[in-house]
């Protein structure tokens, strides 16, 4: 769906570190925080490819400063894979002071741990 569209500013991408294959068909959703109602406001949704990217979640013009939450419904993943997993989800907030700047937001992850960090 919006995982489509051109020159997103922002991408993300999923790793199954504990098997070692891209995290197919994970989904996820963006959210911006409102400053002024302190509330969470959905962005947009979207689902990973068979290759663990997500590429085009927002586009430029709405890409604007300020705080951002993506959230991967990780539990849904490994239950589609036959396993549990201690993270029923994650959350990562990250903050956007140049929206002109590219971000890319990979998620490594196995069924009891995760990492993430900002790259371009």
């Amino acid at each position: 769906m919006s995982s489509t569209l051109p020159n997103s500013p922002l991408t993300t991408y999923v790793l199954n570190t504990g098997d070692g294959v891209p995290g197919a068909r994970m989904a996820l959703s963006l959210h911006r925080l409102d400053s002024l109602l302190v509330i969470w406001n959905l962005v947009t949704v979207g689902t990973t490819g068979d290759d663990g990217c997500c590429p085009g979640l927002i586009t430029t013009k709405a890409f604007t400063p300020g705080m951002y939450k993506m959230r991967f419904e990780t539990g849904q993943y490994w239950e589609s894979l036959g396993h549990n997993s201690f993270y029923p989800y994650v959350e990562i907030v990250f903050t956007i002071t140049n929206p002109n700047e590219r971000f890319h937001l990979p998620l490594l992850l196995s069924r009891f741990s995760y990492s993430t960090y900002r790259g371009s």
